[in-house]
Order: structure tokens, then sequence, then C-alpha cells
């Protein structure tokens, strides 16, 4: 057995939350957090907070820190693959703030979140190429991260509007897990948009893909729109969930048996309009479970 069957065990069950990152609802209109934990408790089990380190931690992040409610740390600025990226400085930053947030993992989009030398204010995500010699490297990243902080990584699938390379996504992934011995972020929604993109259908290759690794799951809303008449999708954390998302959602939960948390992005939208989103994964992850 994998080390990671032993591990996954000690890690509690979040349920259904949501996701922030600095600055998420003063934008206007968007989901307050602790609100949301106060009127529908189901849905507000925890808090993924997205961090770049040059940004820090918002308000609401704080508030629901001190408050010493659930989280999980969502990295916006390290390049797995690149061992340079694991400098001091950015560790130990990265040291203090989940001390002050107290997550219960690390996650993040496993894809280049900067292109040359790390950035202020860069939030560029661009896709790993899908070969085994990049998923390898990012394997040995996850363990680095591992071991510097004493957290479980759980690599995330990015979106992307072109891939590279000759493996599928599911495929990238399963090798980068076993590689790493590590669980793995599976984002429906991001899936969905690699499936349409490179025109296949939502399920392709998950008979391969080790959901038994699955420990957290991202649903997310998402918009079509064109340019120069080609047809792309947008991952815009609407409340939109494509159906392809959804299929997605329910295919891998009941086949998921690690799984401990779900998260709907859906954090520059009013509560009201996300309700029937939480709801839906709530049906679906009780129907899994039976």
């Amino acid at each position: 057995m994998s080390d990671f069957f032993r591990r996954v065990d000690r890690l509690p069950r979040l349920g259904i939350g949501v996701s922030t990152e600095y600055g998420a609802r003063a934008a206007g209109g968007g989901l307050d957090p602790a609100e949301l934990r106060r009127r529908h408790p189901a849905f507000g089990g925890f808090l993924e907070v997205g961090v770049e380190i040059a940004k820090g931690l918002d308000a609401d992040a704080r508030a629901w820190a001190a408050a010493g409610w659930p989280t999980t740390y969502h990295f916006l600025d390290l390049n797995l693959d690149e061992p340079e990226d694991f400098d001091a400085p950015w560790l130990d930053a990265t040291r203090a703030l989940l001390d002050v947030l107290k997550p219960a993992w690390i996650c993040g989009d496993a894809g280049l979140w900067h292109v040359g030398p790390r950035e202020r204010g860069h939030m560029l995500l661009l896709p790993p190429v899908l070969c085994a010699e990049a998923a390898d490297a990012m394997a040995e990243g996850v363990a680095r991260l591992r071991d510097a902080v004493g957290l479980e990584v759980l690599p995330e699938n990015p979106p992307g509007h072109v891939y590279v390379g000759d493996l599928h996504l599911l495929d990238f992934f399963a090798r980068v897990a076993e590689r790493a011995d590590t669980g793995l972020l599976l984002d429906a929604a991001h899936l969905a948009i690699f499936q349409r993109v490179a025109g296949h259908d939502p399920l392709t290759a998950i008979d391969g893909f080790p959901c038994e690794r699955v420990v957290e799951i991202h649903v997310a809303g998402a918009s079509s729109f064109e340019v120069d008449g080609l047809a792309m999708i947008e991952d815009d954390h609407t409340t939109a969930v494509l159906p392809d998302t959804w299929a997605i959602l329910e295919h891998v939960v009941p086949r998921a048996p690690n799984l401990k948390a779900v998260v709907f992005e859906c954090e520059r939208n009013a509560i009201e309009d996300c309700l029937p989103g939480f709801e839906r994964i709530a049906r679906t992850w009780s129907a899994g479970a039976r």
C-alpha cells in the first residue's frame, strides 16, 4: 500500500465549501463567506483561500481564520515543476500565512503561474506541457512542498484554451499522483473545458484515472465566447455550471472513497444565486456516498 492511503485517513472531512481570493467580495456583489456559513452552514463548511504571497490575505480571509473555521490554502504563484520557485523568501512567507490560516492541506492549479521570474501581481496561469517529463518534474515539486511545510499538497488540473503534449490531461495527473504518492484535486469544470477543447466526451479517459486519490473536487460555472470565429470556454466562476461539469462530478463522486471536500467556486456571485449549485452538489455527494 502506498503511504498516501495511510496519510489520507488522517485528513479531516471538510464537506462543502466556497473559495475566495484577495479582494473577491470587494469587486461588488460578491459572496460574503462568513454570511454563507451563518445562513447556510452546510454550504460554508470551509473556506478555500487563494493566495498570492505578494498580496497576502484580505479582511475576509483573516476574519475567517480568526474565527477558527476550517480552511484550505490554494497557492496562486507557484510553478511546482520549477525548483527555483521554492526559494527561502517564498517558503518563509508561505509558512507565515499557513500559521494564520491553519489549513487542512495545500492545493493549487498545477500549471505555469508565471513565465520567467516570479513577479508581483502576475496572475498568469497556463496549463502544463502534457508529457511524461513535465509530469515527473511536477511530482518532484509536490513532494518537495509537502516535505517543506508538513502538509498534504493536492495538485489541481488547471484550465486552458490550448494544450500541448502527447498525454491526456487525466493521464498526466495520474502519473503525477503515482510519482509523488499524493492525493489530487480534480477540477470538474476545468476537465470539462479540456475535454471539449480536445474534442472528447466529458468522461473520456476517466476509467484510467485514480479516483481513489481524489481528495477534493471543484465545481464552477463557465461561459462560451468566440475569438475570430473560434469557439472557446471561459472558466469564469459564474453559477452557470456546464452540463459536462455536472456529468463529471456525478461520475467521479461514487468512485472517490477518499473525497473530503467539494468547493463551489462562486465567490463573485450573490449567495441566493449560488444556492441551487450548492444544493445540487450536496445531493450528488449524498447519492454518491450511498
